[in-house]
């Protein structure tokens, strides 16, 4: 089943500051588990400035899943088996700034090998606090300024174009606030990664007014958890800090019993 989680999420994921770090996250481990992000992004962004046909039918060819999921459910636009959704998109990206988002991706995002290399020290911690969790498949896109992270099974969908800076001019004109555009920059990739992951596998309380609280719990969970993977201070907040007391004094507790419990500690 499709899970994509949106932007929105950004509301549970408070203030920013650190964390003692417990030694729960562990050693890495040399194996040849390397993430590295496929640029569906380069090929999107031929078709979309160029009206690359060789790039559209390489996307169709090479990243069904990736383009399906972004036409249908990150764009809106119609079933990708419409005879004009190919149009239909092409017209979408030819907004000014839609076409500024691209230029301005594809030249921050030039080189992203620093990217690839905290993924693989993150998701090798991960894999060592959950050793039954399946690193998922990476790859890189440009969207509308909509999700900014896109979980679909097994694969990991990064929009770039939410990761441009905190002062870039399309999120000021847009009223992104200032505590959404501190977290829409590079150095969020990668915790952003972690966090929606994580919330893939391990899904929040249904949206029910009397599950408020457990949500705002298991949401401090995952926060808790990435700054342990992360090994730097990313979130903190009461219940954060809490929750760090509860896990040092019971080493015992896993990672995925503490993510999976229903009672607070």
């Amino acid at each position: 089943m499709l899970k994509i989680y949106t932007i929105l999420l950004f509301v549970l994921m408070t203030t920013l500051a650190g964390c003692q770090l417990g030694a729960h996250a562990g050693g890495e481990t040399e194996k040849n588990d390397d993430v590295t992000i496929e640029r569906f992004d380069r090929v999107e962004s031929l078709y979309l400035t160029m009206a690359d046909f060789a790039a559209l039918h390489q996307m169709k060819t090479d990243y069904p899943t990736q383009t399906r999921t972004l036409i249908e459910d990150v764009l809106q636009l119609g079933p990708v088996n419409d005879p004009n959704i190919n149009t239909r998109w092409l017209k979408f990206f030819q907004d000014s700034t839609l076409q500024a988002l691209i230029s301005d991706v594809e030249r921050q995002y030039a080189d992203i090998d620093d990217v690839n290399r905290q993924l693989t020290r993150a998701f090798r911690r991960l894999s060592k606090m959950l050793p039954h969790m399946e690193t998922p498949k990476v790859y890189a896109q440009i969207g509308s300024l909509d999700q900014s992270i896109i979980v679909t099974d097994s694969m990991l969908g990064i929009s770039l174009d939410k990761y441009l800076g905190a002062d870039y001019p399309a999120y000021l004109r847009y009223g992104y606030s200032e505590h959404q555009r501190s977290m829409m920059t590079r150095e969020y990739i990668v915790p952003d990664c972690l966090g929606f992951y994580l919330l893939s596998i391990y899904p929040s309380p249904q949206n029910d007014d009397e599950q408020v609280e457990r949500r705002r719990w298991h949401m401090a969970k995952i926060q808790y958890v990435v700054n342990q993977v992360m090994g730097r201070d990313i979130f903190y907040n009461d219940t954060i800090a809490r929750l760090q007391r509860f896990m040092k004094e019971n080493p015992r507790c896993s990672t995925s019993d503490f993510l999976m419990a229903d009672s607070l500690p």
